[in-house]
């Protein structure tokens, strides 16, 4: 699925234009507030942005990958917050419905999707079980036509204002193939939520707990019906999200160089603007090209994704997926660093917005697989490829 060349051109200008109009602006209410405001929230869901990515025939957009990134490039240039209010929805919250839902879960969730009318959030990541997925121990235990599901979910992006979970639970024995993913609706009796998180950065996103007490869920909430799929569908939508925030990196390092840049043209010293110090310009130099190699890595996988069936595994995709997640989140935590250095005392002060996005963005290198992760991935498949 895609959009026509000339209708996405459209939708990117009007985006752009809203990160630079509406957006920007609005930073520093986010981070003294620690909240989006409603109206912009409601600008969003006018523009479409909760349908982006959802199917035309559900009542979205319908992207393709190649188009997403680019969208999420340019909303890397604002503080995240305002991407995490309908980007978790579109991704990995919904995206598990989306690429192995039965039908009749895609006609009754998607379309509320699109429309902003549901916010979902993606429940994997447990107390004692995040970077090793496959030990989560929420279990699900069947009861006649229904599941009965007791454990805890940690970071949850979104939980705080979800209207449904993408949740991840083990109806079977050890290992992945005992996680079915569920359908979780957040008024299910027995679901309770914790107190919201203070996070070192990205103010105004919401991420908290999600406690689970003999929930009662019923067995066709079970995504595409069949028990023991869920850690499967969970790394199908892994694989989109880190693309997605490979993309945010970039953009939010395009952001970064251009505040570093202006104010090395502006800030004078030993009577002359800093920026004329070959130290600042090999500084600004790096940052460029860098950035430049992370979006060219980034839109080369999304055209391979693009070339998929979404249904389909593909070891060596992922492999470049992680590669575009390891390679552009560690770029975007040089870029910041530079920018601060370059900022030099004044980078350290809030009211700056280098300080603020170095960080928002050291998170990138954690959530949705850290970088030690993808280095596993990309190594375990090289190994793979070269044993064949």
């Amino acid at each position: 699925m895609a959009l026509d060349t000339e209708t996405f051109e459209l939708l990117l200008a009007t985006v752009q234009r809203f990160v630079r109009e509406r957006l920007v602006p609005a930073e520093n209410y986010l981070e003294e507030h620690d909240k989006v405001p409603a109206d912009i929230i409601d600008d969003m869901k006018e523009m479409g942005l909760f349908g982006l990515t959802v199917p035309e025939e559900h009542g979205g957009i319908g992207l393709s990958v190649s188009q997403e990134i680019q969208v999420n490039y340019e909303l890397g240039r604002t503080a995240p917050a305002f991407r995490s209010v309908f980007g978790t929805n579109i991704g990995i919250g919904s995206q598990g419905i989306l690429i192995d839902g039965t039908p009749e879960q895609k006609a009754e969730y998607l379309p509320k999707v699109a429309s902003g009318e549901l916010i979902m959030s993606f429940a994997l990541t447990e107390p004692d079980a995040g970077t090793d997925a496959a030990s989560l121990k929420t279990r699900a235990v069947l009861d006649g036509e229904h599941y009965v599901l007791s454990g805890t979910k940690r970071f949850i992006t979104n939980a705080p204002r979800a209207g449904a979970f993408t949740l991840m639970a083990r109806t079977g024995g050890p290992g992945a193939s005992g996680i079915s993913a569920f359908i979780v609706p957040a008024d299910t009796p027995g679901l309770t939520l914790g107190k919201k998180d203070k996070k070192m950065g990205q103010r105004g996103t919401m991420t908290c707990d999600v406690i689970l007490e003999n929930a009662c869920v019923p067995a066709v909430n079970i995504i595409g019906g069949v028990p023991g799929q869920g850690f499967k569908t969970a790394m199908k939508v892994l694989d989109r999200g880190r693309l997605n925030i490979s993309a945010v990196s970039c953009g939010a390092a395009s952001r970064i160089l251009d505040e570093a840049t202006a104010y090395a043209r502006e800030r004078k010293q030993f009577g002359k603007a800093i920026g004329e110090f070959q130290l600042i310009q090999a500084m600004l130099a790096d940052s460029q090209a860098e950035l430049l190699a992370g979006w060219s890595l980034v839109q080369e996988v999304a055209r391979r994704f693009d070339n998929k069936p979404a249904h389909v595994s593909d070891p060596d995709l992922s492999m470049r997926v992680s590669c575009a997640k390891l390679f552009a989140t560690e770029m975007v935590g040089r870029v910041a660093d530079r920018g601060v250095q370059i900022h030099g005392g004044a980078g350290y002060i809030n009211e700056y917005v280098v300080e603020r996005f170095y960080r928002d963005v050291r998170l990138l290198r954690l959530y949705e697989g850290t970088t030690q992760v993808q280095q596993i991935i990309i190594g375990r498949e090289l190994l793979r490829q070269g044993g064949q």
